[in-house]
């Protein structure tokens, strides 16, 4: 539990812009949102020395294509973005993480599972 009263913490820092430089030091992964504030896409870049960062942009529903039906299905998409180094992570390995964290997103009961 020190682990989710130190994310409280620091996200409450973060959150009044009190957060200190030290405090935001020895991460390896950062997760950057701009959907709160309405971002629908945006490219992050990678914080030296972390080795990746993953862009959530605003959710959003938009039509997607059906091909039982031949029609369009309304879906709530969400954007996401992820940059990593080439020399630490493979591309593949990106793209791995990137369609396994489409599939656990896409039906949230997997996270419970």
């Amino acid at each position: 539990m020190d682990i989710a009263r130190d994310l409280a913490d620091l996200s409450a820092k973060a959150r009044e812009r009190k957060l200190k430089v030290e405090e935001m030091q020895g991460g390896c992964f950062t997760i950057s949102s701009l959907g709160g504030i309405g971002g629908t896409m945006f490219t992050p870049i990678i914080n030296c020395p972390e080795v990746a960062i993953l862009g959530v942009s605003r959710a959003a529903m938009q039509p997607v294509y059906n091909k039982d039906t031949g029609g369009f299905d309304p879906r709530l998409i969400m954007p996401l973005s992820l940059s990593y180094d080439h020399r630490v992570i493979d591309g593949a390995d990106g793209a791995r993480f990137t369609s396994h964290l489409r599939v656990m997103l896409s039906d949230v009961r997997r996270l419970l599972l």
